[in-house]
């Protein structure tokens, strides 16, 4: 095993092989000039020009994602359906538009009767559990599945509710600050107490809440806590647990400290995952999901972060990584990397960015760079990665406090990355193969089954924004 240096043209150099041992001062200077995850020697990121991608006809694609308009009409929905083809990225999810088609099934019944319209409203407000006041044949509409389906009947709607109204459901929903699902009213991590190693599950206030700190703060008091499980939210249960053995993490991860990443949110003091790489080791990993995209299939995934904490090297990463914990080629990976790494390609200014870990290359657009993807400077940051099925790839970022997300690449795929060859794991804090010399704090992130279209991603940004994050 070799590790490889990618600079001027970028042809693969073998330097070294990694001895035990060297890990100290010599390795770190080396691995700052090594390759994202630091054994490379499977190829060079190749050069290669962009194609644009799919469009900015999201308008039709808004109706389908408003998951939130319920029963209020299913011709929303069937917009959706349309807006979806015509999306920032063409999607395989979205397509029925779950919020639409369930406003479709509220819409039309709520136009029978004589005051059909306010019967279609009821509809609509059955999103509360009312039912509608348009009289006897109004009462069809007041049974509108799509419309109780769409607003929840506990807590306030949450990412992973928009993403299944576009029909892209989250296969992992990760947080230890809130549900990401209106109903969730479940543990968000467990706690592991230094005293005693015995563990304490920390829930959510109420349903579709926020965290419980005083749980943690009532276990941990007296001694020191680290995460030792970070729940999944889904129905999929892929929870992330300490990293077991990898190519760079020969004894495995470690668990975070949980009273590191302080913040509030909405006046609720919660805890990210932070990782301060590679003094701490700090790393999460599941090698057996279910539901995660392998092969060329289609996802999505976002993350929100601390925006003031990153690395310049390899690999603050979330997301769909090797289920070994090596590094097998081109294409076997697609995650999320936070950090100002010019390894391969760069954005415009000099970071940090959001950008595309996909295994043997950290990119910020393809193989050339990507000015279009500009320098985060945000408290914190929503990041998201966009890999649909074929040759096409995005990267959006924004301001978690406010604001809209930005395109910050859409396009082409590096030559050599298409088709993915994805296998499904899911890592948290380090690159595929376990390289560990990465820093973040992480406070919540979903991956997706299917591409969702443009304005359900607006959507999940909306609600990130309303959570209150650093207030």
């Amino acid at each position: 095993m070799q590790r490889a240096s990618f600079v001027g043209n970028r042809n693969v150099r073998p330097i070294e092989t990694r001895v035990a041992g060297l890990l100290k001062v010599g390795l770190l200077a080396v691995l700052a000039s090594a390759g994202c995850e630091p054994t490379r020697s499977t190829g060079s990121a190749a050069t290669g020009g962009s194609t644009g991608s799919g469009g900015q006809s999201e308008s039709g694609g808004s109706g389908g994602a408003s998951y939130g308009s319920g029963g209020s009409g299913g011709t929303t929905g069937s917009g959706g359906a349309g807006g979806e083809g015509g999306s920032f990225i063409t999607s395989s999810g979205g397509s029925t538009a779950t919020g639409g088609s369930g406003g479709t099934s509220g819409g039309s019944n709520g136009t029978g009767g004589a005051t059909g319209g306010s019967g279609g409203t009821g509809g609509s407000k059955a999103t509360g559990g009312t039912t509608g006041t348009g009289g006897g044949t109004g009462a069809a509409g007041a049974t509108g599945s799509g419309g109780t389906g769409a607003a929840g009947s506990t807590g306030a709607t949450g990412p992973c509710d928009i993403y299944q109204s576009a029909n892209t459901p989250c296969v992992a929903a990760h947080s230890t600050v809130r549900a990401l699902y209106r109903t969730y009213s479940g543990a968000l991590y467990q706690v592991r107490r230094a005293s005693d190693k015995t563990t304490k599950d920390v829930t959510v206030q109420s349903g579709g809440g926020f965290v419980d700190i005083s749980v943690q703060d009532t276990f941990c008091a007296n001694t020191t806590c680290t995460i030792s499980i970070l729940y999944d939210q889904s129905a999929n249960h892929n929870d992330l647990v300490k990293s077991p053995a990898a190519l760079w993490l020969p004894n495995g991860g470690n668990e975070a400290n949980a009273t590191d990443g302080k913040i509030t949110v909405s006046g609720h003091v919660a805890h990210g995952i932070y990782v301060n790489n590679p003094s701490a080791n700090v790393g999460y990993r599941n090698n057996a999901t279910k539901g995660l995209a392998t092969g060329d299939a289609p996802e999505a995934m976002y993350m929100v972060i601390d925006g003031t904490r990153y690395s310049t090297i390899c690999c603050f990463d979330y997301g769909n990584v090797e289920t070994d914990g090596k590094d097998d080629g081109n294409a076997t990976m697609e995650a999320m990397y936070w950090g100002s790494s010019t390894q391969w390609t760069r954005g415009g200014g000099n970071g940090p960015w959001i950008a595309a870990d996909l295994e043997n290359g950290m990119f910020e657009g393809d193989s050339t760079n990507a000015p279009s993807n500009t320098s985060i400077s945000f408290s914190y940051v929503t990041g998201m990665l966009k890999g649909p099925s074929g040759n096409m790839m995005g990267l959006k970022a924004g301001n978690a406090q406010s604001g809209a997300l930005q395109t910050k690449w859409s396009g082409a795929r590096p030559p050599g990355y298409s088709p993915m060859k994805k296998q499904g794991a899911i890592v948290l804090g380090t690159g595929g193969d376990g390289s560990n010399y990465g820093a973040g704090t992480f406070f919540e992130g979903a991956i997706t089954s299917g591409s969702p279209p443009d304005a359900t991603d607006d959507a999940v940004q909306t609600n990130i924004v309303a959570a209150g994050y650093g207030k």
